[in-house]
C-alpha cells in the first residue's frame, strides 16, 4: 500500500513540490527517500501513482507517473453544517464528516455554543479544521477535500443555504419531527446538526422558515460529537452510497 500525499497545485506528469507539512511527513516520519513510489492526490478527484525525485533542502520533489483510481465520491452532494462543539471535538466532527464523504462542511455558532466568531477567528480555528480534513482524507482513500468553511452565525447560515433538501437533526420526540422514512433521493442535501446544548425553540422555528425539515435519527439522545458519522452514514445507506 502506498503512501499517500497532498498536493494541491499537481498535474499530470509534471514534477511537482510537496507541500512543508506532507514534505516533513514524508521525509522524517516515514523515511522515504529519492526513488520510492508513493501516491499523491490534489484534493480535487485526481491521483496518481508518483516517483519520489529528490529530498533535498527540505523540499520534495515528485513526479506523478500514472493515473490512479481513488476511493468513489458519494452519488449526492452532501454538505454537513455543525454547530461547534467544546473543545478538541469538533476536530472529531469534521474528520468523521471527510471520512464518511461530505462535499462541504459549514462551521455554525448557535445559541448555546459555548464559543463566538471572534474567538474561532483567534484561534485560528477554520485553518486547523481543514488540516483535520486533508488528514482524514488521506487516510480514507478519498481524492476529493472537502471544503471546510469560515464560521458563521446560524442566521447567516440558513440564508445562504440552497440544498434541494435541507435536513435539521433535533432531539428525540421534538415537536414537530417526523423521520428519515418516505425520502427520496436528491441531487444536493444539507444536513444542520446542534451543539451539546441542543437547538432552542426560536432556532427550530427559523431553520424551518428557511426550508429544512426537522428530522430525528431514533429514539435515544446522541452526543452531538456523535451525530455526523451516525447522521451521514444513515442518509448514505438510505441513498446508496455507502
Amino acid at each position: 500500500m502506498h503512501a499517500r500525499f497532498y498536493v494541491p497545485d499537481l498535474q499530470a506528469h509534471r514534477p511537482a513540490a510537496l507541500p512543508p507539512g506532507e514534505a516533513e511527513h514524508l521525509v522524517r516520519v516515514l523515511r522515504l527517500r529519492a526513488g520510492d513510489e508513493v501516491a499523491v492526490f490534489d484534493g480535487r478527484g485526481h491521483e496518481y501513482l508518483a516517483q519520489v525525485e529528490s529530498t533535498g533542502r527540505g523540499v520534495v520533489i515528485v513526479r506523478p507517473t500514472s493515473a490512479r483510481r481513488p476511493a468513489p465520491e458519494p452519488a449526492v452532494r452532501l454538505s454537513v453544517a455543525i454547530g461547534v462543539t467544546k473543545g478538541d471535538r469538533m476536530d472529531g466532527a469534521v474528520r468523521d464528516a471527510a471520512m464518511l464523504g461530505a462535499s462541504v462542511v459549514q462551521p455554525v455558532v448557535t445559541a448555546r455554543a459555548e464559543t463566538t466568531l471572534a474567538s474561532l477567528a483567534r484561534g485560528n480555528r477554520a485553518e486547523r479544521w481543514r488540516r483535520v480534513a486533508v488528514a482524514s482524507v488521506k487516510q480514507c482513500g478519498r481524492a476529493v477535500v472537502p471544503d471546510v468553511r469560515e464560521p458563521l452565525e446560524l442566521a447567516d447560515y440558513l440564508a445562504r443555504e440552497t440544498a434541494d433538501l435541507r435536513l435539521l437533526l433535533v432531539e428525540p420526540r421534538a415537536e414537530g419531527s417526523s423521520t428519515l422514512a418516505g425520502i427520496s433521493t436528491p441531487e444536493s442535501a444539507a444536513v444542520l446538526i446542534g451543539p451539546e446544548g441542543g437547538w432552542t425553540a426560536a432556532e427550530i422555528e427559523a431553520a424551518c422558515r428557511s426550508g429544512f425539515h426537522a428530522i430525528t435519527l431514533g429514539q435515544r439522545t446522541l452526543r452531538a460529537d456523535a451525530m455526523p458519522i451516525a447522521a451521514i452514514a444513515v442518509l448514505q445507506f438510505i441513498w446508496g452510497d455507502l
